[in-house]
């Protein structure tokens, strides 16, 4: 699908881009539970201005779910394994519907314990990450959140990809303001944005990506062909990305990035990894505190000269989206609606 960038823009109400997402999902493959998690996650992203975890990924979940890769309509198995730690089996299917299904339990260990943690496994995430961080502090509470992705960054000094893009979400509350929350891959630039401008004709910048023979590039097309993404940072990213493997799949009985094989599901787009999610209760510490501490050191920070905190701009788009409606090409508008139908 087109990005919102290109053409003549629409603006849909939250809520009737929700439903349209939701009638997609059930009509390719989802139950309807499935379906809704799914659908908001996405008008999420598209609402924050997140295009490459928005209704961009639409074209990609369809074939998934037509290739039989995925199962729509799983249901989470959800696993009380000790105090302070909750496993769930995805069954096959997608990680959002398997977070929602161990999250009151997971609020509930960490309220108790202090602390708390969630392994996933046997799950596809095809999504961006802050949406499964955000509401933990909305309730007040600390979460971290890392999941692995297909293989297609090369670690640093290494010959070949190995690594996902490994995806890093944090969120805690603030005092006055909007939950800090940041959703970042550990790769130089998201898998999502490469695919994004290769499809508009677009150079990146340099030190995204090699092409196939493992030189640099600034062409997408290399980069998706043959080629790699680069960590972010050189060798910091990298040692981040084997950390998210490790928390990820390891830690959590989940494959690797490079352990599954989808090649008998053409078609099939979304990877067969793990997720790990930490929860904490900053008042068993801090009380009220934690929440004014985090005020204090956005203040300074602003004081300092910075003029966008990270997460800003999404929060400025929903509001923007929330007054007139979510942009979408008319094209993109036009292919849902025959998506749909």
């Amino acid at each position: 699908m087109s990005s919102p960038s290109t053409g003549p823009v629409v603006r849909v109400p939250f809520n009737e881009l929700r439903a349209l997402l939701q009638a997609i999902f059930e009509r390719h493959g989802c139950s309807a539970a499935v379906a809704a998690v799914l659908a908001h996650n996405c008008a999420s992203a598209q609402r924050d201005g997140a295009h490459s975890h928005g209704v961009f990924r639409i074209p990609g979940y369809v074939s998934t779910l037509a290739s039989g890769w995925v199962d729509g309509h799983a249901e989470p198995q959800v696993t009380d394994l000790a105090p302070a730690y909750v496993r769930v089996d995805a069954k096959g299917g997608f990680a959002q519907p398997a977070l929602a299904a161990a999250r009151p339990l997971l609020v509930e260990k960490a309220r108790t314990a202090g602390i708390a943690v969630l392994a996933i496994h046997n799950s596809h995430h095809f999504a961006a990450l802050w949406p499964d961080v955000e509401p933990f502090a909305d309730e007040g509470l600390v979460a971290l959140s890392v999941v692995n992705s297909m293989t297609c960054v090369v670690p640093h000094g290494a010959r070949k990809p190995l690594f996902g893009t490994n995806p890093i979400a944090f969120a805690a509350p603030c005092a006055g303001h909007d939950p800090i929350v940041f959703d970042m891959a550990t790769s130089a630039m998201a898998h999502g944005d490469v695919q994004i401008a290769a499809r508009a004709g677009e150079q990146l910048p340099p030190g995204m990506g090699v092409d196939a023979g493992g030189l640099p590039t600034t062409d997408p097309k290399a980069i998706l062909e043959g080629g790699a993404l680069l960590p972010f940072g050189g060798h910091k990213g990298s040692a981040l990305s084997m950390m998210v493997e490790l928390l990820a799949a390891a830690l959590t009985g989940g494959n690797f990035s490079w352990e599954f094989d989808w090649s008998g599901h053409p078609g099939a787009k979304t990877p067969w990894t793990g997720q790990l999610i930490i929860v904490i209760d900053p008042s068993k510490a801090e009380g009220e505190r934690f929440a004014l501490r985090s005020r204090e050191l956005v203040e300074q920070m602003q004081a300092a000269g910075l003029t966008r905190m990270p997460g800003e701009r999404r929060y400025r788009e929903r509001e923007v989206a929330g007054r007139e409606g979510v942009a979408l090409s008319e094209r993109e508008w036009g292919e849902l609606r025959g998506v749909a139908s």
